[in-house]
């Protein structure tokens, strides 16, 4: 008799796999690999071409990207002495000097603010929603669903003209509410439903229990329920922190200033002579982190999330 089970994998096909994934992941993340490379890069190196691989780092990038710079007559810098910080050498070497920070800092915090905000607004409702629809009879049921799925179907940029007349009649352009309230429109279907599928797994008996010991409804919800939820509400987190998080249609035609996100800003970076490539990647490279220290810190629950319900008993 084989020593292989019929249904389990043979070593070759445990192989093939293997080095299909890692060839799938080495081809993923080679993009995010030149981004964070270009960041160190100078913007001659960033622009050569065949393309540099090997060359000397530096930080100009980052500092393009967190100061604003102003050119200076020679006479200017030798007045100014020799520079005292490591920064303001490399901005010496084209003759310009440091006039203040830059907007990125404003931009990058208006992206958390606004992106964090509508996720939690998005599965607060949500859950709520989501747990009206698992567990009471409620007339249309199927019919409502429907419709919260469709406002998911259109794209959100199909609807900007009609929100850009409606957010200045209201007085919500270029503000965070107004940012916040639009990206938990749009994320709500998604997370109604989400929610929706992870509340159907947990069985009623659980909170007819707790009804039974003297719980009220908002007790056995907040104490059985949500516990029980816990997976499906991260999974849901983590998928609308990264609509809100890299959303651009909206963001540039509704902010210009006071709201304006991170996305549509990186793009406008210029530097001595253009495009400043290097800054433009260290912005990228720095959007990059909450999102994923968020979904790193909740991995174990989005791993749960994609799985949950996958297998009964």
């Amino acid at each position: 008799m084989s020593d292989y089970s019929i249904t389990a994998a043979s070593p070759a096909q445990k192989w093939l796999a293997g080095t299909l994934v890692v060839l799938y992941a080495v081809i993923t993340i080679m993009p995010l690999l030149w981004i964070i490379a270009t960041g160190f890069k100078t913007p001659a190196d960033a622009i050569s071409y065949p393309p540099k691989i090997v060359f000397d780092p530096t930080l100009e990038g980052y500092v393009n990207l967190f100061t604003t710079r102003t050119r200076v007559t020679p006479e200017t810098l030798e007045a100014l002495g020799e520079p005292t910080t490591w920064y303001d050498r490399i901005v010496r070497q084209y003759d310009m000097v440091i006039a203040g920070p830059s907007r990125f800092g404003e931009r990058f915090l208006n992206s958390v603010i606004i992106g964090f905000g509508s996720t939690f607004l998005s599965v607060f409702l949500g859950t709520l929603a989501a747990y009206a629809f698992s567990r009471f009879k409620v007339p249309l049921k199927d019919d409502l669903l429907f419709f919260i799925l469709s406002t998911r179907m259109m794209p959100p940029i199909a609807v900007a003209i009609p929100i850009f007349l409606m957010f200045r009649q209201l007085g919500l352009s270029d503000t965070h509410a107004g940012m916040i309230l639009l990206y938990t429109a749009v994320n709500l279907s998604l997370s109604v439903w989400l929610l929706k599928g992870f509340i159907d797994e947990i069985p009623r008996e659980y909170e007819e229990a707790a009804l039974i010991d003297g719980y009220t409804r908002f007790q056995a919800f907040t104490k059985v329920v949500l516990p029980q939820a816990a997976t499906g509400i991260a999974s849901t987190a983590i998928f609308c922190l990264i609509f809100a998080w890299n959303e651009y249609a909206f963001a540039v035609l509704l902010t210009s200033g006071t709201a304006q996100t991170a996305p549509p800003f990186i793009p406008t970076i210029i530097g001595v002579g253009g495009q400043d490539w290097p800054a433009v990647a260290a912005g990228a490279t720095i959007f990059l982190v909450p999102v994923m220290v968020f979904t790193i810190l909740l991995r174990k629950h989005l791993l749960r999330g994609i799985t949950f319900g996958a297998v009964r008993k």
